[in-house]
């Protein structure tokens, strides 16, 4: 299922002129824009008219975490705060926060993002769906549930805790998906087990889960104990939050948003690429994101 099928189902050779078309866009627009990438950008020799093809991504600075840090809280910000419609921040246990910041059009991209990957995950506008993740600061919740909206389902704001009465919603409401991480769905599951209802008195059918890893034993628990299909997705603060990849019930790998992200693999001790399924470090590069964009973000996360 798609939501937006003409961009998810682009072919190959039209997804990578619309990519290199908007890495070049975004080369200028970073250079132009935010004071931290005129000076890399500016050392670096890298302008968008010397991107040639993807491939030229390589000449482009990496940006790291401590880059977000020592530029904390605006200084990687490429419009004025007046045009900026929401703030979001990761929840900085390892450091300071990482702040992320929205334009309107940076919030209609990614409800657009989110969008995708829960009708992929097979939500449909006849789902009632309760997102169990905690509401703030932490962009899973509001990313989730823009995202749910634009789609048709009917959103049920839990946030997280009180679990007797997130059973109580399940049963009461009709709830037909959860969104939470995978550790909360594990002990909704037992809770749900121990609750005395029979299953027949839950509707439940998916769970969109995410914001940390979930192991293959982790989901079989889930997924038996709850009565539901599960699928991941991914996504972090620096990047924008969910929405830029999601697997589907097929589960043959997550489903990029490339029209709006642009994936590398490196070898994460020679900076290297890595070659078509190998394993290394991913880097993303936003081609869309105006408020805060981001050029080759090394998110140390593994993957192929």
């Amino acid at each position: 299922m798609f939501f937006q099928k003409e961009i998810e189902t682009m072919n190959r050779k039209e997804l990578e002129a619309l990519q290199l078309e908007r890495l070049k866009y975004m080369v200028d627009y970073c250079y132009n824009n935010v004071a931290f990438y005129h000076k890399k950008l500016g050392d670096a020799g890298v302008t968008g008219d010397k991107i040639k093809t993807l491939s030229d991504i390589q000449y482009i600075p990496f940006t790291t975490k401590d880059d977000m840090r020592d530029n904390y809280p605006f200084g990687l910000m490429a419009v004025p705060m007046k045009q900026i419609r929401r703030v979001h921040a990761s929840s900085g246990t390892t450091g300071k926060m990482t702040v992320g910041v929205y334009t309107k059009q940076d919030l209609e991209n990614w409800s657009d993002q989110v969008a995708r990957i829960a009708v992929a995950a097979g939500v449909t506008e006849e789902d009632i769906v309760q997102i169990s993740f905690g509401y703030g600061m932490f962009t899973g919740a509001l990313g989730l549930h823009y995202g749910l909206e634009k789609v048709g389902a009917a959103v049920v704001p839990a946030s997280s805790g009180n679990t007797v009465k997130q059973l109580m919603m399940f049963r009461d409401f009709g709830v037909t998906a959860l969104v939470a991480t995978p550790s909360y769905a594990v002990y909704l599951g037992e809770a749900v087990r121990e609750s005395g209802y029979p299953m027949s008195d839950y509707k439940l059918r998916l769970g969109l889960l995410g914001s940390e890893g979930c192991t293959t034993s982790m989901r079989a628990q889930i997924e038996k104990n709850l009565g539901i299909v599960v699928t991941d997705n991914y996504g972090m603060t620096e990047l924008s939050g969910p929405g830029v990849s999601g697997d589907c019930p097929v589960r043959g790998g997550m489903h990029f948003a490339e029209d709006h992200y642009l994936p590398e693999i490196i070898d994460r001790e020679t900076l290297e690429p890595k070659a078509k399924g190998e394993v290394g470090e991913l880097v993303v590069t936003t081609l869309t994101r105006q408020g805060m964009p981001v050029l080759r973000y090394r998110t140390k996360d593994i993957t192929r």
